[in-house]
């Protein structure tokens, strides 16, 4: 870890990964409790036409994806709520659409599979202090945005027929849930890439959703493991020269992992400590009958 630290770029990348810890579960709680966990999946799909947009026009790739992204959330919200088919379909349409596009408007700018391949798969290791100012000021919208609403954004993850008839605007909230997915997705497709983005927003929500009850709770946990997957997975990727997006993903399925078996032991622990307190206890040599009836 302190051999990584001799290096500014990996320094840079540090910063970065702590940023995208924190950032990418938190709004993960709000789609997985919506179960729309494929949500951060599609726009990062969304996001290749804006990739290759940036490209074809030799303009800035991440400020393209920012806005096709943000736009293709909304779009999807549109069709989740007018249209009979249902968010699955409206995420798989934009999925492939986005998919098309990008791929298209890059074969068309000449740099074919080549330019796209950092932020399919990701590359924290280059990316530059400049990125990192870009990353902090979304990162701080993103969580300022959590901090805001995260009161009625409960609410309507919870039930939306019961935050509609306490008065809020729920096309308005979900479509701010949407659009803050979006701009989550770019703040982590340069480090882990789009490929894998949506991991890091389901994967530590998942693992925490075996440890804790409350939405606070969950929440709270989802971010440390966020942190802990993407520091991690950056320094043993510095240490035995893997890719960084991967390792930060897999670390987080582990963490899932051992969750899932802290769960059920937790579970289970409780389950026990329960069946003790509802059976009465019998003093040795003292019939049962006479127990039960104070005799």
């Amino acid at each position: 870890m302190m051999d990584m630290l001799q290096y500014d770029f990996m320094r840079v990348a540090l910063v970065m990964a702590v940023l995208i810890g924190l950032t990418a579960p938190a709004v993960g709680t709000f789609i997985v409790q919506r179960r729309l966990s494929l949500l951060g999946d599609g726009v990062g799909h969304i996001a290749l036409t804006g990739i290759g947009l940036g490209l074809l026009t030799g303009t800035s790739p991440v400020l393209g994806a920012l806005v096709v992204s943000v736009l293709g959330a909304v779009a999807i919200e549109v069709l989740r709520a007018r249209s009979r088919s249902g968010a699955d379909v409206a995420l798989a349409l934009l999925f492939y659409g986005g998919l098309a596009g990008g791929v298209l408007l890059t074969d068309a700018q000449g740099g074919g599979g080549a330019s796209l391949q950092s932020y399919l798969f990701g590359s924290i290791s280059s990316v530059t202090v400049d990125d990192l100012y870009v990353v902090a000021a979304l990162a701080v919208v993103v969580l300022g945005i959590v901090t805001l609403f995260g009161r009625e954004l409960f609410l309507l993850c919870q039930d939306e027929e019961v935050a509609r008839a306490s008065g809020l605007p729920v096309r308005f909230l979900s479509a701010l849930v949407a659009v803050t997915a979006a701009v989550t997705v770019v703040i982590a497709m340069r480090a882990i890439g789009l490929l894998l983005v949506s991991a890091l927003m389901v994967v530590p929500v998942a693992a925490a959703q075996q440890l804790t009850r409350g939405f606070r709770g969950t929440m709270l946990l989802a971010m440390a493991a966020g942190v802990l997957s993407a520091v991690a997975g950056l320094a043993g990727s510095f240490e035995y020269d893997l890719p960084p997006g991967p390792s930060i993903v897999l670390l987080a399925l582990a963490l899932f992992v051992a969750a899932v078996l802290g769960g059920t032991l937790v579970r289970r622990a409780r389950a026990r400590a329960a069946a003790g307190r509802r059976i009465p206890a019998v003093r040795p040599g003292v019939d049962a009958e006479a127990e039960v009836l104070g005799g």
